[in-house]
């Protein structure tokens, strides 16, 4: 893997009409979002061979939403992604085994957060950069790491949806 892309889930709806929290779908409005962050990453050449997804209901809409914007790569959806807790991520990207290229996890909060800043203090990184991501890990944020050829990560880019024209949040 060279290199790996942490996507939180859109914003969803905030109770299912059935199902629970398992069940909760993608808003309009994170939709969208998802849709400024796909386009934005495959502008700048940073398109996954391989998205792990959760399979709660709004992360399957995250990956069916941004999905366009990525043609060539394959998804796998992950009952363990949800709610996975950082090393529970990092357990399944490795799991993937993905030799070469990038790999993107489509999940959820608190584990996506805290996975990206395990990664991004374990390395070199932007102050502000790292700051930013310190701060925050809103809805439709994708974090973006360089994996160089010994594993280690380099926090690369963090895109959030409303530096892209769109509302983010949690």
């Amino acid at each position: 893997m060279d290199r790996l892309i942490l996507m939180r889930h859109g914003k969803a709806e905030r109770h299912a009409a059935q199902g629970g929290d398992f069940e909760r779908a993608l808003a309009e409005r994170g939709r969208q979002d998802v849709a400024l962050i796909a386009s934005a990453l495959a502008s700048e050449g940073l398109s996954p061979d391989l998205v792990l997804v959760s399979a709660a209901r709004r992360t399957r809409e995250t990956w069916e939403a941004a999905a366009g914007a990525f043609p060539g790569a394959t998804a796998e959806t992950l009952r363990d992604l949800y709610h996975a807790e950082a090393q529970e991520v990092l357990a399944a990207v490795r799991e993937a085994d993905a030799p070469a290229g990038t790999v993107m996890v489509v999940g959820h909060n608190p584990g996506l957060h805290d996975l990206s800043l395990r990664l991004a203090m374990s390395g070199p990184a932007d102050a502000g950069d790292l700051a930013k991501l310190r701060g925050r890990f809103p809805t439709a944020t994708a974090a973006v790491f360089d994996i160089d050829a010994s594993g280690a990560p380099r926090l690369a880019r963090v895109f959030y949806a409303s530096e892209h024209g769109g509302h983010g949040g949690e």
